[in-house]
């Protein structure tokens, strides 16, 4: 169950920024170059690398996955500051609490077993 979790954890994770995508591709035109095109594209390679490791089973996906979980973390913060305000911050953090308890059980670092 812990897998499952992470996997729709990332591929909502996925699809946000598959959303947001051509937001980065309108910035491209002006700057071929931007710092939140790099940023983008650089956590699009994470998820898609972390992701494909995980459905692998492989062992150095386990370490790929708990960096994956901590990208929630910004998003307490965030929320809370923003118009969401409380309720939005709640919400994120269940959804941080989830993810990080689904990731830390003992069944889950059994599923990457493979070298």
């Amino acid at each position: 169950m812990g897998v499952r979790i992470l996997l729709t954890y990332g591929f909502l994770l996925l699809a946000a920024v598959g959303v947001t995508l051509p937001l980065i591709v309108a910035q491209a035109v002006e700057a071929p170059i931007s710092p939140i095109g790099v940023v983008w594209m650089l956590l699009l390679a994470y998820l898609v690398f972390t992701l494909t490791l995980v459905l692998q089973r492989k062992q150095a996906a386990y370490p790929l996955a708990v960096g994956l979980a901590t990208l929630s973390l910004p998003l307490v913060p965030l929320l809370y500051f923003s118009p969401a305000g409380l309720p939005g911050a709640m919400a994120a953090g269940i959804v941080v609490v989830l993810v990080f308890w689904a990731l830390l059980r003992p069944s889950v670092r059994s599923w990457f077993d493979r070298p």
